[in-house]
């Protein structure tokens, strides 16, 4: 089987993590998941890492979950947060840049967001898109969303469930660069090659410092989401609603 995601280093210690389930369209496949999990890993044993630079595939950053998986979480099977899946980037040692080439949608739009640096594309989509599937936000987007974006539109996005052209987000001030989809990649990479001189050690150091109060507070959100899961996955009609609109997606 092919592999659908691959790490590559380069000689200044930048990795290039490429997810690229064409088969999936890069939902949470356990392909996808299982190939990001190996991929960061070798990141992280890498002594010499300065950064990791993520992106997808041609049109496609990231787009959540299977339906299979939104319909387990809903008959309980699973939950969200098994294995800490979603908060890879943000475990991760080096810094990382999430090159969000093409449409980032919930759940990619947020594990994008773990990363300490984001580069967006004008003709992109990114959607914080749970509530259109009847079921509240999840994997820590109650925070990370308000807390990367910026809270009038971060909560905006989570209430409304709406998509927004990465040429919109720039209008509303995004922090980050939004460029043609072409040069997404080249830019996310200029970035790394900034900290391609800094010593690997103290990388890792600052890292860790910058990331301390959000891994305190993270574990308290999820809990509550999954509360929230408890209540909204167990409506009359929330799977009905993710068959038709996930299929409609």
């Amino acid at each position: 089987m092919a592999e659908v995601v691959t790490a590559t280093r380069g000689g200044d210690g930048i990795w290039v993590v490429a997810m690229e389930d064409r088969e999936g369209r890069n939902t949470f496949t356990r392909a996808l998941v299982a190939g990001l999990f190996d991929a960061l890993r070798r990141v992280g044993e890498d002594d010499q890492a300065r950064a990791v630079v993520l992106h997808g595939f041609d049109t496609i950053f990231l787009a959540g979950g299977t339906v299979e998986e939104l319909i387990g979480i809903a008959e309980r099977k699973q939950r969200f947060d098994e294995a800490g899946f979603y908060r890879l980037l943000l475990d991760c040692p080096v810094p990382a840049i999430s090159a969000m080439q093409g449409h980032a949608l919930g759940g990619g739009l947020v594990f994008g967001l773990y990363a300490e640096m984001v580069v967006m594309a004008r003709e992109a989509l990114y959607s914080a898109n749970f509530m259109k599937y009847g079921f509240t936000p999840g994997m820590g987007s109650t925070m990370i969303l308000p807390e990367k974006l910026g809270t009038a539109l971060g909560e905006e996005m989570l209430l409304t469930a709406r998509s927004y052209h990465g040429g919109t987000l720039e209008a509303r001030g995004v922090p980050f660069p939004v460029v043609p989809r072409a040069e997404v990649v080249p830019a996310a990479l200029a970035l790394a090659r900034d900290l391609a001189d800094k010593p690997p050690a103290a990388l890792r150091l600052l890292k860790a410092h910058l990331a301390r109060d959000r891994r305190a507070r993270l574990q308290e959100v999820v809990d509550r989401e999954v509360a929230m899961h408890d209540v909204t996955f167990a409506a009359p009609d929330v799977q009905d609603r993710i068959r038709d609109r996930w299929g409609n997606r």
